[in-house]
């Protein structure tokens, strides 16, 4: 299906960026028109990639963080991605409760929360080049 628009936006990894992003994201996503709950799953979802970004991609440094949104007629795909530290085993990171930095007191929920409220979730990562995190979400 051919895209009917795109964006591409950078942002350093700090906290202050995760509500700039999933404002973009909603916003993008509001061409359509779609439903005031698919905005608020659209946030929620955006919100956890990008913390999980922020939290587990730079655990000891400042890094960038990317996020492209594509409009399709129907539906909107949106990509996180880091390029930071990486996750060793993406299958024990989506088990829910799992968290690698229990001393931030996370409840370790992240993929759980994407998951439950998009259509798609992929995680893409390998240790010490980053994480790629693609959701889609129907829109109509």
């Amino acid at each position: 299906m051919k895209p009917i628009n795109k964006m591409k936006i950078e942002f350093w990894s700090i906290s202050a960026n995760e509500s700039f992003a999933r404002v973009v994201a909603a916003s993008f996503a509001a061409q359509l028109n779609p439903s005031i709950n698919i905005l608020a799953d659209i946030r929620t979802a955006v919100s956890e990639a990008v913390t999980n970004a922020i939290l587990h991609g730079y655990p000891d440094e400042q890094g960038i963080v990317q996020m492209e949104c594509t409009l399709y007629p129907e539906h909107i795909e949106i990509v996180i991605q880091d390029f930071g530290k990486g996750i060793d085993d993406i299958e024990k990171a989506r088990i829910p409760l799992y968290t690698s930095r229990p001393e931030l007191e996370r409840s370790g929920m992240g993929f759980t929360v994407m998951e439950t409220f998009m259509d798609s979730l992929e995680v893409q990562s390998e240790p010490n080049k980053g994480t790629k995190v693609i959701m889609t979400k129907r829109l109509i």
